[in-house]
């Protein structure tokens, strides 16, 4: 997962590697190729942990929804923690992140190559198989002595939930990440991504998605989950750190105070 293409450069990507028709859920192969970290980070504070008011010396536990490869939980690892990053693959550090995506093949990439073994780590996980995953969830929490991750970070996934598993997939996966996490930073894609995809798939002479057409939630869709993740699941808007180069908007919500649910 955490991918999609929607922009023209992403057209021209190579049919036999990349082509987003033949990853119906997501999972491209060489993805940040295209869309490198970079395009993402350059929005997100370094100091957001910081601006959360977590403490030098807390340990913060992060996880990463459909990680693809790795590059992108790896970069951010380093890009929240940059002045006291372990210095080799056996230092131990205040910050832990775990990856997960349903493609294995994409998670054995991201093991392979991760740099910070004692601090980083890559599962394979279908998010949409709630319980199985949250037990493999509260497993890996247990280890830190929490229920709940200080941040949870979901990034361009929603669509690929949302087109293979409808209108209830998308509220499900909105309403397990706010119950998995204390922050979420969420990136959702526009409408306009779900058309493309749905065009490449049919110009591979495949079949359509199979909610596409029935889906009722359709139109702003950084609104649609803002809409939810307020009215239904104790989450506010926090903050918006702008739009990427490919237009999405990337939104950090929080714990709605006690005192202000309702």
């Amino acid at each position: 997962m955490a991918a999609d293409m929607c922009g023209s450069a992403a057209e021209d990507v190579s049919a036999e590697n990349e082509d987003p028709g033949a990853a119906p859920y997501g999972n491209f192969i060489n993805y940040y190729t295209f869309n490198p970290p970079e395009n993402r980070l350059s929005l997100i504070p370094s100091n957001l942990l910081q601006d959360l008011e977590y403490g030098a010396n807390e340990t913060v536990v992060i996880l990463d929804v459909g990680c693809n490869s790795g590059d992108l939980s790896v970069a951010l690892y380093k890009h929240l923690q940059p002045e006291c990053l372990p210095k080799g693959p056996t230092a131990e550090g205040r910050l832990h992140l775990l990856g997960f995506d349903l493609d294995e093949e994409l998670i054995h990439r991201a093991q392979s190559s991760n740099p910070y073994p004692r601090n980083i780590s890559f599962i394979p996980l279908d998010i949409t198989q709630d319980e199985a995953s949250r037990a493999q969830l509260d497993t890996y929490l247990r280890g830190f002595g929490r229920s709940t991750f200080n941040l949870c970070v979901c990034l361009a996934v929603t669509m690929w939930v949302h087109l293979n598993h409808g209108d209830e997939g998308l509220l499900g996966l909105l309403s397990r990440l706010a119950a998995l996490s204390d922050y979420l930073l969420l990136e959702a894609q526009p409408w306009k991504c779900y058309r493309s995809a749905a065009r490449r798939l049919r110009k591979l002479g495949r079949s359509d998605f199979e909610h596409f057409k029935t889906l009722q939630i359709r139109g702003d869709m950084a609104e649609n989950a803002r809409h939810h993740l307020s009215n239904n699941c104790g989450m506010e808007l926090m903050q918006s750190f702008g739009s990427t180069s490919w237009d999405r908007k990337l939104l950090l919500f929080t714990k709605r105070a006690e005192k202000d649910k309702s």
